[in-house]
């Protein structure tokens, strides 16, 4: 005991962050793609703003469902296993876009993408926005299959490798790899459309990932199998057993639905007709839930609540900034670039400091929750700035972009710690699981806010809608800021009446 107290901690647990953030880089590579390209894909493809609404909002609704089994799935065959099959998976889904325009072309008779933008007559153009809607439907939903692994695998290897004080922290870092991604992004992909073709950015960064799963499968293995680390850092993670064990904070669900703890700190749980047996701490920590036990709980709810309200903003900002420049300042290509990199530049301070935000309350005697509660209910203010984005967007598009960078980063620092509090209540063989029905929440809130959008944007644009003072599109994208100005107080309100307070559950 005393040669590892004594012994200095190895630091493996951020070689094991640095891939996810890497892993997270790759992730949002791949999904910007499409709305970087949607300018250029909608004079191709004749797409009208609910055409492009109803692609990403298919690909929010797969998304959604298959992050219900991913982190199950994740849960089942372990973290090493589950995120390389996801990643494989979205990384083929990505480059399959490639595909979408010879299919097109393929199928309507035309010989190439000049004949199909330049194409005329309601038959052949609604063929056309048809058969290519349909294509790449297809490729979001393969693409859609395997990124919902990413977030169930990371916050499941975060919970392997990060004590709770530490998890934010670590996965502020990781969640900054979207920001990274979304920088990147528009730095890249309009230039190789540009130069080589739109489908070249589609191989290039679907190959990317395939890299990184050579790196995963050599660098990764569980903690206590991972022979590059040391018994001081083990002790070092795992010291959230020992502090729950000796303070009594480790909770059981009785047949009444209350918690209690036994002697020593050593929880009790329910063994049917209100009777009750201790279990070792090591032991109830490695528990793992079904699907259907895990909605038994108010914190699952509270999470997928969180989740739902506030998931789509983010994918709001993600897929139609973009088109918001395109429809308000008629920014196309490589136009776009600069300003979309500057928003999520920004936003990686949100991510990282975001989740080290928490330890501020925490060092200071609250309990990870309740220092987490706090945190975001301060974090929720920050995205009110969006309301201003389209009264002062006349002096400059500059200005909507920074209002929507503070909005986009204040996202980020929420979902560092959304995410957390799913490891600070939950056991880690459960963590996947509920951080897939959460994330499925949250792709369901973006199904409704994506075709909404399109479906919105469209109506305004045809009817010439008026809302306050702007018309047409402006209109439209005046009153979806605002649900993304007020969505994160809204959230935290809902989520503090389900969770009050901090109860662990040991199912």
């Amino acid at each position: 005991m005393s040669s590892v107290s004594s012994q200095k901690p190895t630091r493996y647990r951020w070689v094991i962050c640095s891939m996810l953030f890497f892993a997270t880089t790759i992730n949002y590579l791949d999904r910007q793609v499409l709305s970087l390209l949607q300018p250029l894909l909608e004079e191709q493809f004749h797409w009208t703003d609910n055409d492009y609404g109803t692609i990403t909002a298919v690909f929010s609704l797969f998304y959604a469902i298959s992050l219900l089994f991913a982190g199950r799935f994740v849960d089942r065959v372990g973290t090493k296993k589950g995120y390389a099959w996801a990643i494989a998976i979205w990384s083929f889904g990505a480059a399959l876009h490639a595909l979408c325009g010879i299919v097109t072309e393929h199928y309507v008779g035309l010989p190439d993408a000049s004949a199909l933008r330049m194409a005329q007559g309601a038959d052949i153009v609604s063929q056309i926005t048809m058969v290519s809607i349909t294509a790449f439907v297809i490729c979001r939903c393969v693409l859609a299959l395997g990124e919902a692994g990413n977030f169930p695998a990371a916050i499941k290897a975060t919970a392997e490798y990060f004590p709770k004080k530490d998890r934010a922290f670590a996965t502020g870092i990781f969640n900054s790899g979207a920001n990274v991604g979304a920088i990147l992004a528009p730095l890249t992909v309009p230039v190789m459309a540009e130069v080589w073709g739109w489908e070249t950015a589609f191989l290039v960064v679907g190959a990317i990932g395939f890299v990184w799963l050579g790196f995963w499968q050599f660098i990764y293995k569980s903690p206590e199998n991972n022979p590059r680390m040391n018994a001081a850092e083990r002790a070092y993670i795992e010291q959230d057993q020992v502090l729950e064990a000796g303070t009594g904070t480790i909770a059981a669900k009785t047949a009444n639905g209350s918690a209690s703890v036994g002697v020593m700190g050593v929880p009790m749980v329910d063994k049917g007709a209100g009777m009750t047996a201790e279990v070792p701490a090591e032991e109830a920590v490695a528990d793992k839930m079904t699907i259907w036990q895990s909605l038994h709980y108010r914190q699952t709810w509270a999470f997928a609540v969180g989740k739902f309200l506030t998931d789509g903003v983010w994918w709001f900002f993600l897929f139609w900034t973009p088109a918001y420049l395109k429809a308000q300042y008629d920014m196309t290509g490589t136009q776009v670039a600069w300003p979309i990199a500057v928003l999520y530049t920004i936003t990686v301070a949100g991510s990282v400091f975001g989740g080290k935000f928490p330890t501020y309350f925490i060092n200071r005697g609250m309990n990870p929750y309740a220092g987490r509660m706090r945190a975001m209910l301060i974090i929720a203010f920050f995205p009110l700035a969006v309301l201003l984005a389209q009264l002062l967007g006349y002096i400059s598009y500059w200005v909507p972009i920074l209002l929507i960078a503070v909005g986009a980063s204040a996202h980020q620092a929420w979902s560092a710690n959304i995410y957390s509090t799913v490891s600070d209540m939950f056991p880690k063989g459960a963590v996947a699981t509920i951080t897939g029905i959460g994330s499925m929440a949250g792709g369901l809130g973006s199904v409704f806010i994506q075709k909404g959008a399109g479906m919105l944007f469209t109506y305004s644009d045809e009817t010439r809608l008026v809302f306050f003072g702007f018309e047409g599109k402006p209109a439209g994208y005046t009153i979806a800021f605002i649900y993304c100005a007020i969505a994160y107080l809204l959230a935290w309100a809902i989520m503090k009446s389900l969770v009050p307070r901090y109860r662990q559950i040991v199912p």
